[in-house]
């Protein structure tokens, strides 16, 4: 089978395709033949190189995270056979390849006749957007910051913060393309966060000059103005850092009655394993209703997986970027 790996840090040109054995499922795996896989904006960090201790480290080779989308072709020992041809999404390790591996108890089934591009936002974008805005505690009426909005993640999160109830939702981009973008998939208000004012733009569009909730993968500098932003008892969710600062938050910026939390699908996991199997199903349902609307930004064959990851790291893409073997 054909696989793409990195054996040397560096820009999207060190991503190699190569030729390898079809993977054997471990104890409690499936083995997936992939259809579609969806690339993931933090696979780009690990590919440029980190000090070892970073959280951006991965040691060489390097490997890369996808949302896959596939048919179940073997089941491996403790999983459930009637896998078996199930269409399903996963989210996995050494993900860009024609065959993958994939732990059985978080696979998604893929309604039928769902397309690639939303199917491969079951495993990992909807579930971290519904598991951000809940651990947001948001309630209904409430205004929602959404940082990276034009992005995989942000652009689920503008639609479900409308579908949980939000009575504002903004979200911040880069540039006029992706703010048309980003009120095109429900937002009330965008706003270029490369704009020196742009807390102060948020604040104009705020109902109450301030919000609720705001949701950040970003970190850094726009994290702690975030949380400047915040009504007393707002609370900002952090569930990312594709800026790569990771800054820690003064505690003297949390004393006017605010609020910081983390949210990481794999600690949802480990924590509350129950309730995020119900998130992942909950996930299927609301694409099978139509109620949220994938952007497909770009497909490229396996072989152009540098490419992929070039549209990528130039932050071009509105919505998903899918890689077809």
């Amino acid at each position: 089978m054909r696989r793409v790996r990195y054996h040397e840090y560096g820009g999207p040109d060190v991503l190699t395709l190569e030729e390898a054995e079809t993977p054997v499922p471990g104890p409690g795996e499936v083995l997936i033949r992939a259809e579609a896989i969806g690339a993931n904006f933090i696979d780009t960090r690990f590919r440029r190189g980190a000090p070892e201790g970073s959280i951006f480290h991965r040691p060489l080779p390097g490997v890369l995270t996808g949302d896959v989308v596939g048919t179940v072709e073997a089941v491996g020992p403790g999983a459930d056979p009637g896998l078996l041809g199930r269409r399903v999404a996963a989210l996995a390790e050494d993900a860009f390849a024609e065959y993958v591996t994939a732990d059985a108890a978080w696979l998604v089934p893929v309604p039928d006749g769902l397309a690639p591009g939303p199917a491969s936002m079951l495993p990992l974008a909807v579930p971290v957007a519904l598991g951000a805005l809940r651990a947001g505690r948001l309630a209904a009426g409430e205004t929602v910051l959404v940082h990276a909005a034009a992005g995989g993640i942000g652009h689920i999160a503008v639609q479900l913060a409308r579908l949980l109830g939000a009575g504002t939702v903004i979200g911040t981009a880069g540039g006029p393309a992706k703010l048309d973008f980003v009120r095109d998939h429900g937002a009330d208000a965008a706003v270029d966060y490369t704009a020196p004012d742009w807390p102060d733009q948020v604040r104009k569009a705020a109902p109450n000059g301030a919000v609720d909730v705001v949701l950040d993968s970003v970190g850094g500098d726009t994290l702690r103005r975030g949380i400047d932003l915040l009504a007393p008892y707002g609370r900002a969710v952090v569930y990312g850092a594709a800026g790569g600062e990771l800054n820690a938050v003064p505690v003297t910026d949390l004393f006017a009655l605010k609020s910081v939390t983390g949210f990481s699908l794999l600690a949802w996991r480990a924590a509350d394993p129950a309730a995020a199997e119900a998130d992942l199903h909950e996930a299927a349902a609301l694409a099978a209703s139509g109620r949220l609307r994938t952007a497909v930004h770009a497909t490229f064959p396996l072989s152009e997986a540098p490419a992929a990851h070039h549209a990528l790291d130039t932050r071009t893409n509105l919505g998903r970027v899918l890689l077809l073997p």
